[in-house]
Protein backbone atom coordinates (compact mmCIF):
# COMPACT_ATOMS: atom_id res chain seq x y z
CA UNK A 1 0.00 0.00 0.00
CA UNK A 2 1.22 3.51 -0.81
CA UNK A 3 -0.19 6.82 0.33
CA UNK A 4 -0.85 9.35 -2.39
CA UNK A 5 -2.14 12.88 -1.91
CA UNK A 6 -5.56 13.37 -3.46
CA UNK A 7 -5.99 16.95 -4.60
CA UNK A 8 -8.11 19.06 -2.31
CA UNK A 9 -8.65 16.09 -0.06
CA UNK A 10 -6.41 14.36 2.44
CA UNK A 11 -4.24 11.30 1.99
CA UNK A 12 -6.00 8.31 0.56
CA UNK A 13 -4.65 4.79 0.17
CA UNK A 14 -3.98 3.58 -3.36
CA UNK A 15 -3.06 0.11 -4.55
CA UNK A 16 -0.50 1.24 -7.10
CA UNK A 17 0.28 -2.34 -8.10
CA UNK A 18 -3.29 -3.49 -8.56
CA UNK A 19 -4.75 -4.19 -11.97
CA UNK A 20 -7.58 -1.69 -11.60
CA UNK A 21 -5.29 1.36 -11.39
CA UNK A 22 -5.89 2.20 -15.02
CA UNK A 23 -9.63 1.98 -14.51
CA UNK A 24 -9.92 3.96 -11.28
CA UNK A 25 -6.94 6.32 -11.42
CA UNK A 26 -5.40 8.74 -13.90
CA UNK A 27 -1.85 8.63 -15.26
CA UNK A 28 -0.52 10.49 -12.20
CA UNK A 29 -1.92 7.97 -9.72
CA UNK A 30 -4.70 10.25 -8.53
CA UNK A 31 -8.36 9.35 -8.49
CA UNK A 32 -9.84 9.49 -11.98
CA UNK A 33 -11.03 12.97 -12.91
CA UNK A 34 -14.60 13.29 -14.17
CA UNK A 35 -14.87 16.94 -15.27
CA UNK A 36 -16.45 17.74 -18.63
CA UNK A 37 -16.90 20.70 -20.97
CA UNK A 38 -20.15 21.54 -19.16
CA UNK A 39 -18.69 21.54 -15.65
CA UNK A 40 -15.58 23.48 -16.72
CA UNK A 41 -17.73 26.08 -18.50
CA UNK A 42 -19.90 26.41 -15.38
CA UNK A 43 -16.81 26.89 -13.17
CA UNK A 44 -15.48 29.57 -15.56
CA UNK A 45 -18.77 31.45 -15.83
CA UNK A 46 -19.13 31.32 -12.05
CA UNK A 47 -15.61 32.73 -11.66
CA UNK A 48 -15.97 35.42 -14.35
CA UNK A 49 -19.48 36.79 -13.92
CA UNK A 50 -19.86 38.51 -10.59
CA UNK A 51 -22.29 41.07 -9.32
CA UNK A 52 -19.84 43.60 -10.77
CA UNK A 53 -21.51 43.03 -14.14
CA UNK A 54 -24.29 45.28 -12.85
CA UNK A 55 -21.77 48.12 -12.28
CA UNK A 56 -20.65 48.16 -15.92
CA UNK A 57 -23.31 50.75 -16.76
CA UNK A 58 -21.43 53.09 -14.39
CA UNK A 59 -18.12 52.18 -16.08
CA UNK A 60 -19.54 52.92 -19.54
CA UNK A 61 -20.92 56.20 -18.21
CA UNK A 62 -17.43 57.30 -17.20
CA UNK A 63 -15.86 56.32 -20.53
CA UNK A 64 -18.65 56.97 -23.04
CA UNK A 65 -20.11 55.13 -26.03
CA UNK A 66 -16.79 54.85 -27.87
CA UNK A 67 -14.13 53.97 -25.30
CA UNK A 68 -16.38 51.91 -23.00
CA UNK A 69 -17.39 49.09 -25.36
CA UNK A 70 -13.98 49.19 -27.07
CA UNK A 71 -12.18 48.57 -23.76
CA UNK A 72 -14.65 45.79 -22.89
CA UNK A 73 -13.91 43.98 -26.16
CA UNK A 74 -10.16 44.57 -25.82
CA UNK A 75 -9.97 42.99 -22.37
CA UNK A 76 -12.21 40.16 -23.47
CA UNK A 77 -9.79 39.30 -26.27
CA UNK A 78 -6.70 39.68 -24.06
CA UNK A 79 -8.15 37.52 -21.28
CA UNK A 80 -9.26 34.81 -23.71
CA UNK A 81 -5.90 34.73 -25.52
CA UNK A 82 -3.79 34.56 -22.36
CA UNK A 83 -6.13 31.94 -20.86
CA UNK A 84 -5.73 29.67 -23.90
CA UNK A 85 -1.93 29.82 -23.70
CA UNK A 86 -2.21 29.11 -19.97
CA UNK A 87 -4.33 26.03 -20.78
CA UNK A 88 -1.46 24.73 -22.92
CA UNK A 89 0.85 24.99 -19.91
CA UNK A 90 -1.18 22.62 -17.69
CA UNK A 91 1.08 19.79 -18.80
CA UNK A 92 4.81 20.17 -19.28
CA UNK A 93 6.73 20.12 -21.49
CA UNK A 94 3.88 19.76 -24.04
CA UNK A 95 0.19 20.71 -23.94
CA UNK A 96 -1.16 17.19 -24.61
CA UNK A 97 1.36 14.98 -22.80
CA UNK A 98 3.85 15.18 -19.99
CA UNK A 99 3.68 15.91 -16.26
CA UNK A 100 0.51 17.45 -14.86
CA UNK A 101 0.71 20.72 -12.92
CA UNK A 102 -2.00 20.97 -10.28
CA UNK A 103 -1.82 24.66 -9.37
CA UNK A 104 -0.85 27.96 -10.97
CA UNK A 105 2.37 27.94 -8.92
CA UNK A 106 3.20 24.44 -10.19
CA UNK A 107 2.78 25.65 -13.77
CA UNK A 108 5.11 28.62 -13.20
CA UNK A 109 7.61 26.34 -11.43
CA UNK A 110 7.67 23.90 -14.36
CA UNK A 111 8.08 26.51 -17.11
CA UNK A 112 9.90 29.45 -15.49
CA UNK A 113 11.18 28.50 -12.03
CA UNK A 114 13.24 30.67 -9.68
CA UNK A 115 11.94 33.68 -7.79
CA UNK A 116 9.01 33.96 -10.21
CA UNK A 117 7.34 31.04 -8.41
CA UNK A 118 7.31 32.99 -5.14
CA UNK A 119 6.04 36.15 -6.84
CA UNK A 120 3.28 34.14 -8.50
CA UNK A 121 2.20 32.64 -5.17
CA UNK A 122 2.08 36.02 -3.46
CA UNK A 123 -0.01 37.55 -6.25
CA UNK A 124 -2.35 34.58 -6.59
CA UNK A 125 -3.16 33.88 -2.96
CA UNK A 126 -3.38 37.55 -1.94
CA UNK A 127 -5.90 37.97 -4.74
CA UNK A 128 -7.90 34.92 -3.64
CA UNK A 129 -8.08 36.18 -0.04
CA UNK A 130 -9.17 39.61 -1.25
CA UNK A 131 -11.85 38.19 -3.51
CA UNK A 132 -13.40 36.09 -0.74
CA UNK A 133 -13.51 39.09 1.62
CA UNK A 134 -15.05 41.20 -1.13
CA UNK A 135 -17.66 38.52 -1.85
CA UNK A 136 -18.63 38.45 1.82
CA UNK A 137 -19.30 42.19 1.73
CA UNK A 138 -21.10 42.09 -1.62
CA UNK A 139 -23.34 39.16 -0.65
CA UNK A 140 -24.39 40.92 2.54
CA UNK A 141 -25.18 44.09 0.55
CA UNK A 142 -27.43 42.07 -1.75
CA UNK A 143 -29.23 40.45 1.18
CA UNK A 144 -29.67 43.85 2.85
CA UNK A 145 -31.04 45.18 -0.47
CA UNK A 146 -33.90 42.67 -0.26
CA UNK A 147 -35.05 44.12 3.07
CA UNK A 148 -34.54 47.68 1.88
CA UNK A 149 -36.56 46.98 -1.29
CA UNK A 150 -39.50 45.78 0.82
CA UNK A 151 -39.11 48.81 3.10
CA UNK A 152 -39.14 51.25 0.17
CA UNK A 153 -42.20 49.54 -1.29
CA UNK A 154 -44.04 49.83 2.01
CA UNK A 155 -42.88 53.26 3.22
CA UNK A 156 -42.04 55.11 0.01
CA UNK A 157 -38.82 55.74 -1.90
CA UNK A 158 -37.75 58.60 0.41
CA UNK A 159 -37.73 56.45 3.56
CA UNK A 160 -34.32 55.97 5.25
CA UNK A 161 -34.63 52.15 5.49
CA UNK A 162 -31.29 51.65 7.30
CA UNK A 163 -30.58 47.93 7.75
CA UNK A 164 -27.70 46.32 9.64
CA UNK A 165 -25.48 44.18 7.42
CA UNK A 166 -23.68 42.22 10.17
CA UNK A 167 -26.36 39.51 10.58
CA UNK A 168 -26.22 38.80 6.86
CA UNK A 169 -22.44 38.53 6.88
CA UNK A 170 -22.76 35.98 9.68
CA UNK A 171 -25.41 34.01 7.75
CA UNK A 172 -23.15 34.02 4.67
CA UNK A 173 -20.21 32.84 6.81
CA UNK A 174 -22.19 29.94 8.31
CA UNK A 175 -23.15 28.77 4.82
CA UNK A 176 -19.51 28.98 3.69
CA UNK A 177 -18.28 27.04 6.71
CA UNK A 178 -20.62 24.18 5.78
CA UNK A 179 -19.78 24.25 2.06
CA UNK A 180 -16.06 24.53 2.79
CA UNK A 181 -16.10 21.01 4.20
CA UNK A 182 -16.67 19.73 0.65
CA UNK A 183 -13.13 18.49 0.02
CA UNK A 184 -12.45 19.56 -3.56
CA UNK A 185 -13.49 21.04 -6.91
CA UNK A 186 -14.65 17.62 -8.14
CA UNK A 187 -17.48 17.68 -5.61
CA UNK A 188 -18.48 21.29 -6.36
CA UNK A 189 -19.73 20.95 -9.94
CA UNK A 190 -23.39 21.13 -8.87
CA UNK A 191 -22.72 24.34 -6.92
CA UNK A 192 -20.97 26.00 -9.86
CA UNK A 193 -23.81 25.06 -12.22
CA UNK A 194 -26.34 26.50 -9.76
CA UNK A 195 -24.25 29.66 -9.37
CA UNK A 196 -23.94 30.05 -13.15
CA UNK A 197 -27.73 29.78 -13.51
CA UNK A 198 -28.14 32.44 -10.80
CA UNK A 199 -25.70 34.76 -12.58
CA UNK A 200 -27.70 34.43 -15.80
CA UNK A 201 -30.89 35.11 -13.83
CA UNK A 202 -29.88 38.36 -12.15
CA UNK A 203 -28.02 39.75 -15.19
CA UNK A 204 -31.08 38.98 -17.32
CA UNK A 205 -33.32 40.73 -14.80
CA UNK A 206 -31.06 43.78 -14.73
CA UNK A 207 -30.92 43.76 -18.53
CA UNK A 208 -34.71 43.39 -18.83
CA UNK A 209 -35.39 46.23 -16.40
CA UNK A 210 -32.96 48.45 -18.29
CA UNK A 211 -34.67 47.68 -21.61
CA UNK A 212 -38.06 48.45 -20.04
CA UNK A 213 -36.74 51.77 -18.73
CA UNK A 214 -35.32 52.72 -22.14
CA UNK A 215 -38.60 51.80 -23.86
CA UNK A 216 -40.71 53.66 -21.28
CA UNK A 217 -42.82 56.64 -22.29
CA UNK A 218 -41.04 59.95 -21.82
CA UNK A 219 -37.66 58.37 -21.12
CA UNK A 220 -34.83 60.82 -21.68
CA UNK A 221 -31.36 60.76 -20.19
CA UNK A 222 -28.11 62.43 -21.17
CA UNK A 223 -25.40 60.26 -22.74
CA UNK A 224 -22.36 61.15 -24.82
CA UNK A 225 -19.56 59.67 -26.89
CA UNK A 226 -17.05 60.53 -24.16
CA UNK A 227 -19.16 59.81 -21.06
CA UNK A 228 -19.74 62.10 -18.11
CA UNK A 229 -19.22 65.77 -18.96
CA UNK A 230 -16.53 67.85 -17.22
CA UNK A 231 -18.03 70.89 -15.54
CA UNK A 232 -21.55 69.44 -15.64
CA UNK A 233 -21.43 65.95 -14.12
CA UNK A 234 -17.91 65.91 -12.64
CA UNK A 235 -14.84 68.09 -12.19
CA UNK A 236 -11.80 67.65 -14.41
CA UNK A 237 -9.87 65.68 -11.80
CA UNK A 238 -12.90 63.49 -11.01
CA UNK A 239 -13.24 62.68 -14.71
CA UNK A 240 -9.65 61.42 -14.79
CA UNK A 241 -9.80 59.36 -11.59
CA UNK A 242 -13.21 57.87 -12.33
CA UNK A 243 -12.08 56.94 -15.84
CA UNK A 244 -9.10 55.13 -14.29
CA UNK A 245 -11.44 53.32 -11.89
CA UNK A 246 -13.76 52.39 -14.77
CA UNK A 247 -10.87 50.90 -16.75
CA UNK A 248 -9.89 48.96 -13.64
CA UNK A 249 -13.45 47.68 -13.14
CA UNK A 250 -13.53 46.37 -16.70
CA UNK A 251 -10.05 44.89 -16.58
CA UNK A 252 -10.62 43.05 -13.31
CA UNK A 253 -13.96 41.74 -14.51
CA UNK A 254 -11.78 39.42 -16.62
CA UNK A 255 -9.13 38.68 -13.98
CA UNK A 256 -10.11 35.04 -13.40
CA UNK A 257 -6.83 33.30 -14.27
CA UNK A 258 -6.11 32.54 -10.60
CA UNK A 259 -8.41 29.50 -10.66
CA UNK A 260 -8.09 28.26 -14.26
CA UNK A 261 -5.42 25.63 -13.63
CA UNK A 262 -7.42 24.19 -10.72
CA UNK A 263 -10.50 24.08 -12.96
CA UNK A 264 -8.54 22.38 -15.74
CA UNK A 265 -7.28 19.81 -13.24
CA UNK A 266 -10.85 18.57 -12.78
CA UNK A 267 -11.16 17.50 -16.45
CA UNK A 268 -11.00 13.90 -17.56
CA UNK A 269 -7.86 13.09 -19.53
CA UNK A 270 -9.60 12.12 -22.78
CA UNK A 271 -9.99 14.15 -24.93
CA UNK A 272 -6.85 16.16 -23.99
CA UNK A 273 -7.50 18.61 -21.17
CA UNK A 274 -6.10 21.60 -23.06
CA UNK A 275 -8.51 21.16 -25.96
CA UNK A 276 -11.57 20.81 -23.71
CA UNK A 277 -10.40 23.76 -21.61
CA UNK A 278 -10.06 25.99 -24.66
CA UNK A 279 -13.60 25.14 -25.72
CA UNK A 280 -14.82 25.86 -22.19
CA UNK A 281 -12.95 29.17 -22.22
CA UNK A 282 -14.51 30.13 -25.56
CA UNK A 283 -17.98 29.32 -24.24
CA UNK A 284 -17.41 31.03 -20.90
CA UNK A 285 -15.67 34.20 -22.10
CA UNK A 286 -17.96 34.76 -25.11
CA UNK A 287 -21.06 34.28 -22.95
CA UNK A 288 -19.85 36.64 -20.25
CA UNK A 289 -18.70 39.25 -22.76
CA UNK A 290 -22.14 39.24 -24.38
CA UNK A 291 -23.74 39.87 -21.00
CA UNK A 292 -21.15 42.51 -20.13
CA UNK A 293 -21.75 44.45 -23.36
CA UNK A 294 -25.54 44.24 -23.08
CA UNK A 295 -25.69 45.20 -19.39
CA UNK A 296 -23.13 47.97 -19.80
CA UNK A 297 -24.52 49.64 -22.91
CA UNK A 298 -28.24 49.20 -22.27
CA UNK A 299 -27.72 50.16 -18.62
CA UNK A 300 -25.99 53.35 -19.78
CA UNK A 301 -28.83 54.02 -22.21
CA UNK A 302 -31.30 53.59 -19.32
CA UNK A 303 -29.55 55.78 -16.72
CA UNK A 304 -27.24 57.99 -18.77
CA UNK A 305 -24.40 59.85 -17.08
CA UNK A 306 -26.14 59.41 -13.70
CA UNK A 307 -25.82 55.60 -13.81
CA UNK A 308 -25.53 54.14 -10.26
CA UNK A 309 -22.63 51.94 -9.20
CA UNK A 310 -24.95 48.92 -9.12
CA UNK A 311 -28.51 49.41 -10.32
CA UNK A 312 -29.92 46.52 -8.28
CA UNK A 313 -28.31 47.11 -4.88
CA UNK A 314 -28.03 50.91 -5.29
CA UNK A 315 -31.69 51.10 -6.33
CA UNK A 316 -31.56 52.32 -9.86
CA UNK A 317 -34.90 50.48 -9.88
CA UNK A 318 -37.53 50.33 -7.11
CA UNK A 319 -40.33 48.43 -8.85
CA UNK A 320 -41.44 45.75 -9.28
CA UNK A 321 -40.03 45.24 -5.81
CA UNK A 322 -40.54 41.46 -5.85
CA UNK A 323 -38.39 41.15 -8.99
CA UNK A 324 -35.66 43.29 -7.41
CA UNK A 325 -35.83 40.98 -4.37
CA UNK A 326 -35.49 37.89 -6.54
CA UNK A 327 -32.53 39.35 -8.43
CA UNK A 328 -30.68 40.17 -5.22
CA UNK A 329 -31.33 36.68 -3.86
CA UNK A 330 -29.82 35.34 -7.10
CA UNK A 331 -26.75 37.53 -6.55
CA UNK A 332 -26.31 36.16 -3.04
CA UNK A 333 -26.66 32.54 -4.20
CA UNK A 334 -24.20 33.14 -7.03
CA UNK A 335 -21.65 34.62 -4.64
CA UNK A 336 -22.03 31.60 -2.34
CA UNK A 337 -20.83 29.41 -5.22
CA UNK A 338 -18.21 31.89 -6.46
CA UNK A 339 -16.71 32.11 -2.96
CA UNK A 340 -16.03 28.37 -3.05
CA UNK A 341 -14.55 28.49 -6.57
CA UNK A 342 -12.01 31.06 -5.39
CA UNK A 343 -11.21 29.70 -1.93
CA UNK A 344 -10.75 26.02 -2.85
CA UNK A 345 -7.27 26.58 -4.42
CA UNK A 346 -6.18 28.37 -1.25
CA UNK A 347 -7.56 25.58 0.92
CA UNK A 348 -5.67 22.98 -1.06
CA UNK A 349 -2.42 24.96 -1.01
CA UNK A 350 -2.36 25.18 2.79
CA UNK A 351 -3.47 21.57 3.27
CA UNK A 352 -0.88 20.25 0.81
CA UNK A 353 1.96 22.20 2.44
CA UNK A 354 0.96 21.08 5.94
CA UNK A 355 0.69 17.45 4.83
CA UNK A 356 4.17 17.61 3.31
CA UNK A 357 5.59 19.38 6.36
CA UNK A 358 4.06 17.00 8.93
CA UNK A 359 3.43 13.69 7.09
CA UNK A 360 3.09 11.68 10.33
CA UNK A 361 0.53 13.96 11.98
CA UNK A 362 -2.77 12.17 12.50
CA UNK A 363 -4.51 15.50 13.10
CA UNK A 364 -3.55 16.68 9.61
CA UNK A 365 -3.72 13.46 7.61
CA UNK A 366 -6.26 11.14 9.24
CA UNK A 367 -9.90 10.98 8.26
CA UNK A 368 -12.78 9.80 10.43
CA UNK A 369 -15.98 8.26 9.09
CA UNK A 370 -19.14 10.00 10.29
CA UNK A 371 -22.64 8.72 9.58
CA UNK A 372 -24.88 11.43 8.13
CA UNK A 373 -28.30 11.28 9.84
CA UNK A 374 -31.44 10.47 7.82
CA UNK A 375 -29.75 9.65 4.51
CA UNK A 376 -27.50 6.85 5.80
CA UNK A 377 -24.46 8.16 3.93
CA UNK A 378 -20.95 8.25 5.36
CA UNK A 379 -18.90 11.47 5.34
CA UNK A 380 -15.17 11.37 5.97
CA UNK A 381 -14.13 14.21 8.31
CA UNK A 382 -10.57 15.45 8.56
CA UNK A 383 -10.04 17.49 11.72
CA UNK A 384 -7.37 19.75 10.25
CA UNK A 385 -9.55 20.54 7.25
CA UNK A 386 -12.47 21.30 9.57
CA UNK A 387 -10.46 23.64 11.82
CA UNK A 388 -8.44 25.37 9.08
CA UNK A 389 -11.31 26.06 6.69
CA UNK A 390 -13.64 27.18 9.47
CA UNK A 391 -10.96 29.52 10.81
CA UNK A 392 -10.39 30.99 7.36
CA UNK A 393 -14.07 31.78 6.83
CA UNK A 394 -14.36 33.33 10.31
CA UNK A 395 -11.27 35.52 9.85
CA UNK A 396 -12.30 36.79 6.40
CA UNK A 397 -15.78 37.55 7.72
CA UNK A 398 -14.39 39.54 10.67
CA UNK A 399 -12.19 41.56 8.30
CA UNK A 400 -15.23 42.25 6.10
CA UNK A 401 -17.12 43.48 9.18
CA UNK A 402 -14.32 45.75 10.38
CA UNK A 403 -13.54 47.24 6.95
CA UNK A 404 -16.80 47.51 5.01
CA UNK A 405 -15.07 49.44 2.22
CA UNK A 406 -12.73 46.51 1.59
CA UNK A 407 -14.00 46.32 -1.99
CA UNK A 408 -11.69 49.25 -2.70
CA UNK A 409 -8.81 47.25 -1.22
CA UNK A 410 -9.93 44.46 -3.51
CA UNK A 411 -9.54 46.80 -6.48
CA UNK A 412 -5.97 47.49 -5.38
CA UNK A 413 -5.25 43.78 -4.91
CA UNK A 414 -6.77 43.16 -8.33
CA UNK A 415 -4.55 45.84 -9.82
CA UNK A 416 -1.53 44.13 -8.31
CA UNK A 417 -2.55 40.65 -9.50
CA UNK A 418 -4.20 41.30 -12.89
CA UNK A 419 -0.98 41.98 -14.77
CA UNK A 420 1.18 39.13 -13.38
CA UNK A 421 -1.49 36.41 -13.31
CA UNK A 422 -3.63 37.21 -16.34
CA UNK A 423 -0.95 38.57 -18.68
CA UNK A 424 2.70 38.37 -17.63
CA UNK A 425 3.09 34.75 -16.50
CA UNK A 426 0.95 33.19 -19.29
CA UNK A 427 2.87 35.12 -21.95
CA UNK A 428 6.29 34.31 -20.45
CA UNK A 429 5.41 30.62 -20.11
CA UNK A 430 4.11 30.55 -23.69
CA UNK A 431 7.40 32.04 -24.93
CA UNK A 432 9.40 29.49 -22.90
CA UNK A 433 7.24 26.49 -23.88
CA UNK A 434 7.21 27.29 -27.60
CA UNK A 435 10.84 28.49 -27.55
CA UNK A 436 9.92 31.69 -29.40
CA UNK A 437 13.13 33.42 -30.60
CA UNK A 438 14.02 36.69 -28.92
CA UNK A 439 13.22 39.78 -31.02
CA UNK A 440 11.20 37.76 -33.51
CA UNK A 441 7.92 39.32 -34.69
CA UNK A 442 5.81 37.14 -32.35
CA UNK A 443 8.12 37.81 -29.40
CA UNK A 444 7.92 41.58 -29.98
CA UNK A 445 4.11 41.79 -30.16
CA UNK A 446 3.74 39.56 -27.11
CA UNK A 447 6.04 41.89 -25.19
CA UNK A 448 4.11 44.95 -26.41
CA UNK A 449 0.87 43.36 -25.19
CA UNK A 450 2.47 42.59 -21.82
CA UNK A 451 3.82 46.12 -21.29
CA UNK A 452 0.55 47.72 -22.37
CA UNK A 453 -1.36 45.70 -19.79
CA UNK A 454 1.21 46.67 -17.15
CA UNK A 455 0.47 50.34 -17.82
CA UNK A 456 -3.28 49.68 -17.55
CA UNK A 457 -2.76 47.90 -14.21
CA UNK A 458 -0.76 50.83 -12.86
CA UNK A 459 -3.46 53.25 -13.99
CA UNK A 460 -6.15 51.13 -12.33
CA UNK A 461 -4.07 50.89 -9.15
CA UNK A 462 -3.81 54.68 -9.07
CA UNK A 463 -7.60 54.96 -9.33
CA UNK A 464 -8.07 52.41 -6.54
CA UNK A 465 -5.63 54.24 -4.25
CA UNK A 466 -7.49 57.49 -4.85
CA UNK A 467 -10.78 55.74 -3.96
CA UNK A 468 -9.21 54.30 -0.81
CA UNK A 469 -7.95 57.71 0.27
CA UNK A 470 -11.47 59.11 -0.08
CA UNK A 471 -13.01 56.19 1.85
CA UNK A 472 -10.52 56.43 4.72
CA UNK A 473 -11.18 60.17 5.03
CA UNK A 474 -14.89 59.52 5.64
CA UNK A 475 -14.48 56.20 7.46
CA UNK A 476 -16.38 55.54 10.70
CA UNK A 477 -15.14 52.38 12.48
CA UNK A 478 -17.54 49.46 12.73
CA UNK A 479 -20.05 50.88 10.28
CA UNK A 480 -22.90 48.38 10.24
CA UNK A 481 -25.71 49.95 8.31
CA UNK A 482 -26.58 50.19 4.63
Amino acid sequence: MALEFQKNSMFVPMELESGDVQENFDDDGRKKRTGTLLTASAHIITAVIGSGVLSLAWAIAQLGWVAGPAILFAFSFIAYFTSTVLADCYRSPGPDSGKRNYTYMDVVRSHLGGVKVTLCGLAQYANLVGVTIGYTITASISMVAVQRSNCFHKNGHEASCSIESYPYMIIFAVIQIILSQIPNFHKLSWLSILAAVMSFAYTSIGLGLSIAKVAGVGHHVKTSLTGVVVGVDVSESEKVWKSFQAIGDIAFAYAYSTVLIEIQDTLRSSPPESKVMKRALLAGVSTTTLFYILCGTIGYAAFGNKAPGNFLTDFGFYEPFWLIDFANVCIAIHLIGAYQVFCQPLYWFVEARCSQRWPDSKFINSEHAVQVPCCGATYRVNLFRLVWRTTYVVVTTVIAMIFPFFNDFLGLIGAASFYPLTVYFPIEMHIAQRKIPKYSFKWVWLKILSWTCLIVSLVAAAGSIKGLATDVKHYKPVSTQQ
